[in-house]
């Protein structure tokens, strides 16, 4: 059995590309539910197939950058918003529109979020920190976002939300890579740099780099509180995220078993000390 079949819902694969609008027309036919995972930038072409073949119920996984204040991005996830919003007030039937809002996404070594943090603890004894690393952030495990996605599916009830699915609670930056580092067995030291440094480096990377490696965002979004609650997905289909601790320590695991290495072996205790200069 499949896992499409054991799903317990009737899906049907069709492989194609996401921007081909005819072809996004015709797989819409005939079909009750939508869930886009997929990149926000497809979701006009999503909804406006939807529209077309009176779709009652679309969920589409987009995301909190849209309420950033430094993302570049967050002005055109707006607009899609708002596209999006235009073609669900145009439609002749009423088309009920779900947006879930995952945090910074994490879990597994090919998440291309914290494998990133992970890689560079596991490489550098002594690692530079934006202002104490005190900024706020709620990554949200990728098992905990399948549970998600498949709780509204199943909750025909809701037509319409707007939902935030971040981690059970907020960490600091300094709080996550100190989880890091106990969990690698390392002994690391941070060391904190003033925001305003941070970035007039990240300038001078990019000027000297002629805009090859461009991290300015990178550095103002590090001192950047990107905590959000996720109160009203808890209220409406019990939406319940794992500890940071617990889904950090597995992927960690996993990145150490695909190096070849295995997992600290002393029962708990990271092998160094952490400091914080």
């Amino acid at each position: 059995m499949s896992l499409l079949d054991a799903s317990g819902l009737s899906i049907e694969m069709i492989v194609g590309d996401l921007g081909d609008q005819s072809l996004m027309d015709k797989a819409m036919v005939g079909v009750d539910t939508v869930v886009h995972i997929g990149s926000i930038f497809y979701s006009t072409t999503v909804m406006k197939a939807a529209a077309k073949s009176n779709v009652k119920r679309v969920i589409l996984v987009h995301t909190t950058g849209i309420y950033s204040k430094y993302k570049s991005a967050s002005g055109e996830y707006r607009n899609i918003e708002r596209t999006i919003g235009r073609i669900v007030e145009r439609s002749d039937t009423k088309i009920g529109t779900i947006y879930l809002r995952p945090t910074m996404i994490y879990g597994y070594p090919n998440d291309g979020n914290m494998i990133k943090f992970i890689k560079m603890v596991d490489k550098l004894r002594f690692l530079p920190v934006i202002d104490h690393g005190k900024s706020l952030i709620q990554p949200v495990n990728g098992r905990d976002l399948g549970r998600a996605y498949y709780q509204v599916l199943d909750k025909s009830n809701i037509m319409d939300g707007d939902y935030i699915l971040s981690g059970e609670k907020p960490v600091t930056m300094l709080e996550m890579f100190k989880l890091i580092s106990d969990n690698l067995g390392r002994k690391t030291t941070f060391i904190s740099v003033p925001v305003g440094l941070g970035i007039f480096m990240a300038r001078c990377l990019k000027i000297i780099t002629l805009g090859r490696i461009d991290y300015v965002e990178r550095v103002e979004r590090m001192a950047e509180d990107r905590s959000f609650s996720h109160e009203v997905a808890s209220a409406d289909f019990n939406y319940a995220p794992m500890p940071f601790a617990e889904g950090l320590r597995i992927e960690i695991e996993e990145y150490l078993e695909n190096l070849g290495r295995s997992a600290r072996g002393d029962g708990g205790s990271p092998r160094g000390s952490v400091s914080n200069s």
